[in-house]
């Protein structure tokens, strides 16, 4: 992580953790849950794009 990204980071992780009044295992499970709904998105707009439409590009489900 660099610099520039560590603050808000930071801040997203606090939001996150108060609206879940501290319960982490919430917290967890709700940003498991936006991964899930996300990914599902995703394929679906990828099911929806035509190839010529993304010049060959593909979407990547995980992180490199």
């Amino acid at each position: 992580m660099t610099e520039q990204h560590a603050e808000p980071v930071g801040e997203e992780l606090a939001e996150v953790i108060a609206y879940h009044n501290g319960d982490m295992c919430a917290a967890i499970g709700t940003l498991l849950d936006d991964i899930r709904h996300l990914r599902q998105q995703l394929a679906l707009a990828e099911g929806a794009m035509s190839r010529g439409m993304t010049r060959g590009w593909r979407p990547s489900y995980d992180r490199d």
